[in-house]
């Protein structure tokens, strides 16, 4: 069912308070596109926070611009420490937004990047999703990237996860399972939590809810090599088996950067298995992790998940009939 038909537009009014939390750096190249893309949402939010970390380029000024036009923008500053930190930098960000904010004032909650162009219906239909279906816990379009032609690249993110750079997020599901680690792969990790307490997360390709994301997935803030290198080290993070990996790092061969981002990814996970870097501390998750992942390599990801989600039903139901948490409990990795 696509969004603006008509079960989705008979769905009761409902309450549709929601919260934007921006962690960013030195984003002044990407800021106004972004900020311009949000002012202009069919329904906008009712608080933006954005946590400027330590930006060094004009992003401040842009960021207090457009503060002073409109109120429901609030900017936080941290104080720079010297470097980009991504992954777990991001998300210390994150919670500097999210702590200044009392969760149970919003309906949803989304944790977005400032280097976005977002169409103009983006949240309306996200929440009119969620309104939908009560077991959605967190969901999100489809980022694309522009090519050297000026043509858009989808950046191929699977349907049963929402992504990173805009993740969108019902309140009571984000307290539910604990908010984000503080770690490189926070954004699979929180997805896999979701389907472990019986909640669905999911993405969806199509033209309304297609986003440009101007600094591509998995490029990080060097290269292609360092992005996708890091990317492979937060799956060996996360837990994921050697086997899913390879088949993982076949499948992106196809896709730009051509091998060499397979390679990349491959090395991180190899390098830091071989070096015996910190795995995710929560053998439960990895257990039900590696199920997933083997159900997703016999039966193909898109049976795997539609059957998982199936048999987390009574998971869902079973929570749905207990007290939500008061406050986020953020994790330790």
């Amino acid at each position: 069912m696509l969004a603006g038909d008509g079960p989705i537009n008979r769905v009761a009014s409902r309450s549709r308070r929601y919260c934007l939390i921006t962690p960013c750096r030195d984003e002044a190249k990407y800021a106004r596109r972004t900020l311009d893309s949000i002012v202009k949402q069919t329904v906008q939010p009712a608080l933006w926070v954005i946590v400027d970390d330590g930006s060094r380029d004009e992003t401040p000024q842009i960021l207090e611009e457009y503060a002073a036009k409109y109120p429901f923008i609030k900017v936080i500053r941290r104080a720079d420490r010297g470097t980009r930190k991504v992954g777990g930098g991001v998300i210390e960000a994150f919670y500097a937004g999210y702590d200044s904010i009392d969760p149970n004032e919003f309906d949803y909650v989304c944790k977005i990047d400032l280097d976005l162009d977002v169409p103009p219906k983006y949240f309306e239909i996200m929440m009119q999703r969620m309104e939908a279906d009560p077991r959605l816990g967190t969901c999100s379009g489809k980022p694309y990237f522009p090519g050297p032609n000026g043509q858009l690249i989808s950046e191929k993110c699977g349907d049963e996860t929402s992504v990173g750079m805009i993740k969108f997020y019902r309140t009571r599901c984000f307290q539910e399972i604990g908010g984000f680690v503080r770690e490189v792969m926070w954004d699979g990790i929180d997805c896999h939590r979701c389907r472990m307490k019986g909640w669905i997360p999911a993405s969806w390709d199509e033209p309304e809810i297609r986003f440009i994301h101007l600094r591509p997935m998995g490029t990080s803030h060097k290269n292609w090599w360092t992005g996708r290198a890091r990317h492979g080290a937060g799956q060996h993070f996360m837990g994921t088996a050697p086997h899913y990996m390879l088949a993982s790092s076949l499948f992106r061969v196809a896709h730009p950067p051509f091998v060499v981002g397979s390679l990349a990814m491959l090395w991180g996970y190899f390098r830091s298995a071989i070096t015996g870097k910190q795995r995710y501390d929560d053998q439960e998750f990895r257990r039900f992790l590696r199920r997933y992942q083997w159900s997703c390599l016999l039966k193909g990801k898109t049976r795997a998940t539609r059957e998982l989600n199936e048999q987390q039903a009574s998971r869902w139901s079973a929570n749905s009939a207990g007290e939500v948490p008061s406050a986020c409990v953020t994790p330790t990795a």
